[in-house]
């Protein structure tokens, strides 16, 4: 692999169920694109493994940790759980590279707003404790979670990415003063997406890193509209591959070459999650290609 000539895609779901068995091909797909490395958060405790399993099969990284959405079913137990796999792996797994998905979320309607602060804040105390960056869902969320961040830290910069980032220029500029990268993808490529299309494209470029958080938030060429489903067309399915394409249109965006956001996006992902770097070396070394 050359180093800084593949992208990054920091978010991506590739364990879930509408990958299937079809995730090794979507991989290579990826791969082939010049996707070098994938970042594979967990939701909840019951895909721990799963997410470990399958970044050590394709050469990517993972996360662990407990999504916002999953908190309502989540126990005290889970916690546990989380804080023993951390200890375990922290020190002697080069794929474990951050705590993550988690976060809180305001927008979904059903769910216990105390407790998943209460399951975030503490999934943040265990960030610290085991020395890991963070993967933050921030989703109408963003003031909150920076007022945990603040709390847990304690004037300490953090390592980590603000997941899908849809805030305020305020609220960007506050998530970079902690420490995080923002993270882009689909939703970037929509004409009517002013607020994400101007943050992406006003904000240091040093700020910024490519998700796909695929098979969620496709791209406008794959989005079918409601009365499209009806009429019988397909939504069309997110996956890694298409972070090239969704690149190519941050660069149009920012009137920078393809070459040049690869290589600062890249950087920026290697900065956020720092133990990428040795997978980056793993694949050098292995000659697996990017």
């Amino acid at each position: 692999m050359r180093r800084m000539a593949f992208l990054i895609d920091t978010h991506c779901h590739l364990d879930a169920p509408e990958f299937g068995d079809e995730a090794p091909l979507v991989r290579a797909r990826a791969r082939e694109k010049g996707i070098g490395l994938c970042v594979i958060p967990a939701v909840a405790r019951f895909n721990f493994s799963v997410v470990r399993e399958l970044a050590h099969r394709q050469q990517d990284a993972y996360a662990l940790g407990i999504h916002p959405l999953c908190t309502n079913e989540a126990q005290d137990g889970d916690l546990d759980a989380l804080d023993h796999e951390l200890a375990l792996r922290v020190s002697n797994d080069p794929h474990l590279v951050a705590v993550g998905e988690i976060g809180l979320d305001y927008f979904v309607d059903n769910l216990d707003d105390d407790k998943q602060e209460r399951i975030f804040h503490i999934q943040l105390q265990l960030a610290r404790r085991h020395d890991l960056p963070v993967i933050v869902h921030v989703r109408r969320s963003v003031d909150k979670v920076l007022k945990h961040l603040r709390q847990v830290g304690g004037g300490k910069p953090w390592h980590g990415i603000a997941h899908a980032f849809n805030g305020s220029l305020q609220q960007a500029d506050a998530c970079i003063a902690l420490g995080l990268k923002l993270g882009f993808g689909g939703a970037l490529t929509f004409d009517r997406a002013l607020q994400v299309r101007r943050l992406a494209t006003e904000l240091p470029l040093d700020s910024i890193v490519m998700e796909t958080d695929s098979p969620d938030i496709q791209p406008h060429w794959l989005y079918r509209t409601q009365a499209q489903r009806a009429a019988g067309e397909a939504q069309g399915r997110n996956e890694p591959g298409e972070l090239r394409r969704i690149a190519d249109v941050l660069a149009g965006l920012r009137g920078i070459s393809p070459d040049e956001l690869t290589a600062a996006t890249t950087q920026n992902a290697l900065a956020a999650l720092p133990k990428l770097a040795a997978l980056v070396g793993l694949q050098e070394n292995t000659g697996h290609p990017a």
